[in-house]
């Protein structure tokens, strides 16, 4: 059993500092994950936030202490999922910095751009893949769609974006 999976252990049995570290390590991939999802800073904080609360309050719940994090991230991406919903034509620019992890990638305005203009389901996929780790499978059980669905949505979404950032 890895550290993470005590932790969670000890989150499941109560113990609120174990889930604190838990949620100190994985908070900037979720944060990440629900800004390029919705494109807006405020919302990305606040869904993280109700995930982190309602992942607290059903931590008895996590059946298995190793798939924590898996776990967590389907609660964001369904409270992403809501919110997309909910502003589904509304954009926002993404003007906010984001320098974690040396991920440079995504720091990039052209990419953030580029990014933005694929398509709500294809920018969910990608962040599920790139942000959260799930893999085709896990996205395509998600997402209820066939997981070879998945992965020619997710390469012709990449191919896209390399596209637009060719030009």
């Amino acid at each position: 059993m890895d550290t993470n999976e005590k932790l969670a252990a000890r989150a499941r049995s109560g113990d609120t500092a174990a889930f604190a570290e838990l949620y100190r390590q994985i908070y900037r991939d979720m944060y990440r994950f629900a800004l390029y999802t919705l494109k807006n800073p405020q919302d990305a904080e606040d869904v993280t936030a109700d995930a982190v609360a309602d992942a607290f309050s059903s931590i008895r719940q996590l059946r298995d202490a190793g798939s924590f994090r898996a776990w967590i991230f389907k609660i964001l991406s369904n409270k992403c999922r809501r919110k997309l919903k909910e502003y589904s034509r509304k954009t926002a620019e993404l003007t906010e910095e984001i320098t974690w992890d040396g991920r440079e990638l995504f720091e990039n305005y052209a990419v953030r751009s580029a990014f933005f203009s694929l398509k709500a389901e294809d920018r969910l996929i990608l962040a599920l893949h790139l942000f959260a780790g799930y893999t085709s499978r896990e996205i395509g059980r998600e997402l209820r769609m066939n997981e070879n669905t998945v992965r020619s949505r997710e390469s012709r979404a990449l191919k896209k974006l390399a596209l637009l950032l060719s030009e």
